[in-house]
């Protein structure tokens, strides 16, 4: 593999030698640069970041990114090399990385996330609401012989036995009871 000529060292004919004319100078630049600088950059910043690979490729991104927009205030011809800056550069992101992470709570926080319950459980506890909240709409006496016989799962002569009434009576409010539900569901958007 031949290597190019690097656009940051004087060349023999002057200050600075293109190997393809046809590319841009500032593409021209960057690629030198990636090329020189990134690898040993790359891994400068592994060790910084704790070897946290992502974080390094996006630090060195980072750092040649700022290279590029600073290209003006670089002096390719001042001979020696850039990589003191890059990796200056480089250091001053990981620091700043760290000290914003300190300071501003994580962004996702898995904790909260196991707590909320299923997608089945969230109904269930949707469909509880509304229908407490139905029944809040009924008499006492309809609530009681439903709130007895549905959810206490008694039968109507037990349901009867509890509330000190009669069976017939225990029918009569279930009857009626389920009718002002219904209607104070579908009030509430709730359809059968």
């Amino acid at each position: 593999m031949t290597e190019h000529p690097s656009p940051w060292r004087p060349g023999a004919d002057g200050p600075q030698q293109r190997a393809d004319p046809s590319r841009a100078p500032d593409e021209e630049l960057m690629r030198a640069l990636y090329q020189e600088h990134a690898g040993p950059l790359f891994g400068f910043v592994l060790h910084l970041v704790a070897g946290d690979r992502q974080r390094a490729e996006d630090v060195v991104q980072e750092t040649l990114l700022r290279a590029w927009r600073n290209i003006h205030r670089l002096d390719p011809t001042a001979g020696g090399s850039l990589r003191p800056w890059l990796v200056t550069v480089a250091r001053r992101i990981v620091i700043d990385g760290h000290r914003s992470s300190l300071a501003r709570p994580r962004e996702v926080d898995p904790a909260p996330l196991e707590l909320l319950p299923a997608e089945d459980e969230l109904e269930k506890a949707l469909r509880l609401m509304t229908i407490s909240d139905a029944l809040d709409d009924l008499t006492d006496a309809h609530r009681e012989v439903i709130v007895e016989t549905y959810f206490m799962g008694r039968t109507v002569n037990e349901a009867a036995a509890a509330l000190g009434i009669p069976p017939g009576t225990v029918r009569s409010r279930i009857f009626y009871g389920l009718r002002a539900l219904k209607i104070a569901l579908e009030e509430r958007g709730v359809t059968s």
